[in-house]
């Protein structure tokens, strides 16, 4: 029986890549006078539920998933949290 996990995946730049809209929120928010902000980084935050027959097996997929379209392996990198989702029996 499949086992339903949530996943909370995060994408974000490589380090040696430049990011442009964060460079445009650090300087908005020193305009406006937060001068103690900086090195913003802009990424992607995506939510799923997802089944599998096990962790691993949910873990294993998530990976396929980030790598072929959530994230751009060759300017991004990415992390995910998973949580098994409680399942009520009527």
């Amino acid at each position: 029986m499949a086992q339903k996990y949530q996943a909370r995946i995060y994408v974000t730049l490589r380090p040696s890549v430049l990011d442009p809209a964060g460079t445009a929120v650090q300087s908005g928010l020193q305009h406006m006078g937060y001068d103690n902000v900086e090195q913003i980084r802009i990424g992607k935050y995506i939510e799923m539920t997802i089944s599998c027959v096990d962790e691993a097996a949910a873990r294993l997929e998530l990976d396929r998933i980030c790598d072929q379209l959530l994230a751009n392996p060759v300017i991004e990198n990415y992390t995910f949290d998973l949580t098994e989702l409680l399942t009520v029996n009527s």
